[in-house]
């Protein structure tokens, strides 16, 4: 059978920036082994596989998949799909749309925005609110698998913690830009000290204030060995995660708060994410989650 598939590169309006996504169009009748099977072959962060939806008014079905297991929910894969299906179905309009996804953690509502020889827009409202997860961390076993100096964990009052919005990441704040590019990450420290959450190894999300793009409001990187990711250039699952951080920490006041992330600068792919959060009486009442997104690749599979 002939399968179209499509390569974006998500969280950027450059291509051979941000993150790149395999987005398999005519993924009906595959099995998960052959999902799998087929990511690993891609070997990018993440395949995204577009399946008929379960409920006729939802745009399509969505399975996620790293190189090595399948995900719940990602950020990248959801945002580059989005804006696929939108192109595949619009192409050259100017048009501003709304689809519903339906992933293994529930329906994900994103918003489209598609411009005429301008790149894509697309965002989705977080399918589940950043949860605080019981853990506690050694200072020097973080600054040793980051393979950085202990004093160069934390700032302010941020401290390091366990982070979920449907995919653990421990978040963890350094100093300065300066100590987030010495990171040299150790995969065997990390796994040895790394916490399991919601099934899987909690991924490492490294982030500190400012940015190299002016307008950044953060910096981050990301390590996620449990999922077959040395590093990644952009992790919207992450940024789902730091919702949360930036509640507990910063403790904004209820309004909406808008914030870019800067990830994958150190690896030549800057991505830039765009977080909104809504805050009502101290806590996160919505979230969602942004970016760019284009296409460099299509073509056709073979199975």
């Amino acid at each position: 059978m002939v399968r179209r598939y499509a390569i974006y590169d998500v969280f950027t309006a450059e291509p051979l920036k941000g993150n790149a996504l395999a987005v398999v169009l005519d993924g009906d009748g595959l099995s998960a082994d052959e999902m799998q099977a087929i990511a690993s072959e891609f070997s990018l962060s993440e395949t995204a596989f577009v399946l008929a939806p379960e409920h006729p008014s939802h745009g399509a079905r969505l399975r996620i998949f790293t190189p090595v297991h399948e995900l719940p929910f990602a950020g990248h894969p959801t945002v580059g799909t989005a804006v696929a299906l939108a192109e595949a179905a619009h192409r050259g309009a100017t048009i501003d749309l709304v689809k519903v996804l339906e992933e293994e953690v529930g329906p994900v509502r994103c918003a489209i925005r598609l411009e005429a020889g301008q790149p894509s827009f697309a965002e989705f409202d977080l399918p589940r609110h950043a949860e605080a997860l019981p853990a506690s961390f050694d200072r020097q076993a973080l600054a040793d698998a980051l393979s950085i100096k202990s004093t160069d964990i934390g700032f302010e009052n941020h401290m390091p913690m366990l982070w979920s919005a449907g995919v653990p990441f421990v978040t963890i704040p350094v100093h300065d830009l300066s100590a987030a590019a010495a990171i040299d990450f150790d995969l065997a420290r990390w796994e040895h000290m790394a916490p399991m959450a919601d099934g899987r190894l909690a991924a490492a999300y490294v982030y500190c204030r400012g940015g190299r793009h002016h307008q950044a409001r953060f910096h981050a990187r990301m390590f996620a060995p449990g999922m077959g990711i040395s590093e990644d250039p952009a992790t919207g699952a992450a940024a789902a995660a730091f919702s949360g951080t930036i509640n507990h920490f910063d403790q904004p006041v209820d309004g909406h708060h808008a914030f870019l992330i800067e990830q994958g600068v150190e690896m030549g792919r800057a991505s830039y994410l765009h977080l909104h959060v809504d805050i009502l009486r101290s806590k996160v009442s919505a979230a969602r989650i942004g970016g760019h997104a284009v296409k460099v690749a299509e073509g056709q599979l073979f199975i």
